[in-house]
This record gives C-alpha cells, structure tokens and sequence, in this order.
C-alpha cells in the first residue's frame, strides 16, 4: 500500500468513528496539502486518469484524492479535514444535483465557498458530451461491451430518451463499470481538453 493510500484509509476510519491520530501522523509526515473530495470511485478514476495523462503525481504534489463513498459523507470529511481540522485545502468535484452537500460542508469546515467544482448531470455526462456518442459508443464496443449495450437500449425505459442519457445510464448499470469506464473515457480524450470542471479542478491543484 502506498503512503498516500495508508492516508486515505486512515480519514476512511476515522471518518467512521476511530481515531484520527494515524491519519493526523500521516498528514504530517508525506505533506499533505490539498484534499480532493470526490462523491465515488469513478471520480477518482477519472481525475487520476487526466493527471496521468498532463504528467502528474499528485500525490507527490501533496494533493489527496479522496472517493467518500457518496456525497452526503461531505460534512463528515470536509469538518475532519478543512480548515477546522487537520488544516488542509478544500476541493471538490460533484454533480449538480449534490452541490448544496458540499456548500454546507465547506461551510461548517469554515473553508469559504470556492473549490467546488460542478458537473451539470454527472462526470460521465460531461465526458460523454465532450467526446461524443459516436465516440463512447465505439468504445463500448472496444471494451466488449456493446451485446450487453444492445440488450439496454431494448428496454422499454429508454425509448424515446436522448442517446447520451442512454449511454450515461447504461454505465452505471454494472458494478465497477462506471470506475472502468471513467478512466477510458478520460484516456479517449488524448489531447484535447477535458470537460470544464475536470478542466479547472486540475488546474486549480
């Protein structure tokens, strides 16, 4: 196990009622100063996809990228971590729907109203968006996964629903499909840029 990864498990239980020393040591001794706080691990993913792809180690950067394993636990790891906690930055990137999550949080860790940054739907919308249905489709079809996309567009739930909805709805139909799939949509980008909030998240860190 990395040391960054010895880091987020040690906030995941403290998170969860342990202790925060082995975190508070952890935090200390590989210089942590930003944390990235992600709904999921299909989030992290992706954003750890696009900074491999610009040539960085965030994690030699001192930033952590932390899935919370929903966006209701921001509260919970945003008091532990913030300004009112262990001191470290704040930022974030979460679906629309979710905002109002992090502004409390951020708010009661005192960490001002900025460094969140917000998808419209969700990430996988926005990089569906980005790169195109034609595009994600050949992927799935790359992947091995067109048979069992085939077979989702037959339901009678997805007639008549635009083909990107039906793509986005389509990875999260597996588990583990959605974290497969948020590192090869990002990787599908090659050069270009990435949707806005990954955009700026990165360039914010």
């Amino acid at each position: 196990m990395s040391d960054m990864n010895a880091f987020r498990g040690a906030v995941t239980a403290w998170a969860a009622g342990g202790s925060g020393d082995p975190a508070r040591a952890l935090a200390g001794r590989l210089s942590v100063r930003t944390v990235v706080l992600l709904e999921g691990l299909s989030d992290a993913a992706a954003v750890g996809a696009l900074a491999a792809r610009d040539g960085r180690d965030l994690a030699a950067e001192g930033v952590c990228v932390l899935p919370m394993g929903g966006a209701m636990n921001v509260g919970r790891f945003s008091a532990l971590l913030g300004p009112r906690g262990l001191g470290l930055r704040l930022t974030g990137l979460c679906d629309e729907g979710e905002l109002g999550y992090y502004a409390r949080g951020w708010q009661r860790a005192g960490a001002g109203d900025d460094g969140v940054f917000v998808c419209a739907a969700d990430l996988e919308d926005e990089l569906i968006r980005a790169l195109g249905v034609e595009r994600v489709t050949e992927l799935v079809r790359e992947q091995g996964d067109f048979r069992p996309l085939r077979t989702f567009l037959r339901q009678p739930a997805q007639r008549g629903r635009d083909p990107g909805q039906q793509l986005r709805r389509f990875l999260g139909t597996k588990k583990g499909r959605k974290i497969h799939y948020g590192r090869i949509l990002v990787e599908a980008l090659g050069g270009e840029r990435a949707p806005a909030p990954l955009d700026g998240l990165l360039a914010a860190l």
